[in-house]
């Protein structure tokens, strides 16, 4: 039994009044966001400690940023700082960019000493007082708290809490699993039971979601002009449609990523990014599929439950025999899918093989198809082809 930090979402039902505050503070944590990108783009480059004390002469001179929260505008400072940092630690990272106002959703952020609960309800500073639907009890008294609107205009409160972990599924120790990730099946195990198939919520939800998208393009007012309320009415419910299937993606891949958590020890997921596909023939499909959210679940799940889990690069792995390591000399295309080793005859389904791969590099200790010593597993003169 451990400690462990985790959040717990809660639905929150603020009132007209409630919500314009919220909207209010947003724009203030807003504006500072964007006035240190501002500054860096400038090349003042300021620290957190820096950007602190700005706000402190800021708010001396300003009654706008004084009517709101300095624990809410502190805390919008500390995130920043911590993206630009994460932006010259993190591979792939980019540089803090502008809150637009109409484009970004508001998010606001306050430790302990900026907010409480009282009679059910969450207080915020300035008398702000917001409804909780508490769908479950805190197993904590909670030291942050993260409130969001979603693109549906519905808020959220995530509170984070300090809990005892749960105890840990004892596994056979030799049990491992491969996951490689694909389009016509979301991913593919070593075994067939564990395989994710394909569910196309999206493309369930294709008709009503086109319906509501072509009302919107009916009631479009031309440059310059606000948004009637049919068009407002029509956006939110493609909005509707879009977040349902998304849930829906989500609902089944924590469902299944339990279950591979459940039953092994070792955890082989193939370290594949799908953000390529966006521009090939199957972006609708891959989109559909949710590869970065179920891979994401997966990944921490596994880490959660305390299996070992290994990022493998997919570089070669469609193109090696998981029996003898043997690598064909040429990619396979897409529509080849089934393997077969030249070397040992081997035989198998493409995405099975592949699977197999990377639970065979991740036994071995390693990250990538390359990092193996070929020497030790590939025949003299053999090879590998795909028909």
């Amino acid at each position: 039994m451990g400690i462990e930090v985790v959040r717990y979402n809660f639905r929150l039902r603020p009132g007209t009044t409630a919500e314009r505050a919220l909207i209010e503070e947003w724009h203030r944590c807003r504006f500072l966001w964007n006035e240190a990108v501002h500054q860096f783009k400038s090349g003042v480059r300021p620290t957190f400690a820096n950007l602190s004390k700005q706000l402190t002469e800021a708010r001396a001179r300003s009654s706008w940023l004084r009517d709101g929260s300095q624990v809410a505008q502190q805390q919008m400072l500390r995130t920043y700082a911590q993206a630009l940092d994460a932006s010259c630690t993190v591979k792939g990272r980019g540089r803090p960019r502008f809150k637009a106002r109409k484009k970004t959703l508001p998010s606001l952020e306050y430790t302990r000493r900026g907010f409480r609960i009282r009679d059910g309800r969450l207080v915020l500073p300035k008398g702000v007082r917001v409804p909780v639907v508490w769908s479950r009890a805190l197993p904590a008294e909670p030291s942050s708290v993260r409130i969001t609107r979603d693109c549906l205009g519905h808020w959220y409160a995530s509170f984070v809490v300090t809990r005892e972990a749960g105890p840990i599924r004892v596994v056979e120790e030799n049990s491992g699993v491969g996951i490689d990730w694909g389009v016509a099946r979301t991913a593919t195990a070593t075994e067939e039971r564990f395989d994710l198939p394909h569910h196309g919520h999206r493309k369930r939800c294709a008709a009503e979601l086109a319906r509501a998208q072509r009302t919107m393009a009916r009631r479009r007012r031309g440059k310059g002009h606000p948004p009637s309320k049919g068009y407002r009415r029509a956006r939110t419910q493609a909005a509707k449609v879009q977040k349902k299937a998304a849930r829906q993606n989500r609902h089944d891949g924590r469902i299944w990523a339990g279950t591979v958590v459940d039953a092994h020890h070792l955890v082989a997921v193939e370290d594949f990014k799908p953000r390529f596909l966006s521009k090939s023939t199957m972006a609708r499909k891959a989109a559909d599929a949710a590869i970065a959210t179920v891979k994401r679940e997966l990944i921490e799940q596994g880490r959660r439950a305390g299996r070992k889990v290994v990022l493998v690069r997919p570089a070669y792995t469609t193109m090696t025999c998981s029996r003898c390591f043997a690598r064909a000399k040429q990619p396979l295309g897409l529509e080849e899918r089934i393997f077969r080793c030249r070397a040992c005859g081997h035989t198998a389904c493409r995405d099975r093989n592949a699977a197999r791969v990377v639970l065979a590099v991740a036994e071995r200790g390693h990250t990538g198809v390359d990092d193996v010593s070929q020497t030790d597993h590939l025949p003299p003169g053999g090879g590998a082809v795909a028909v």
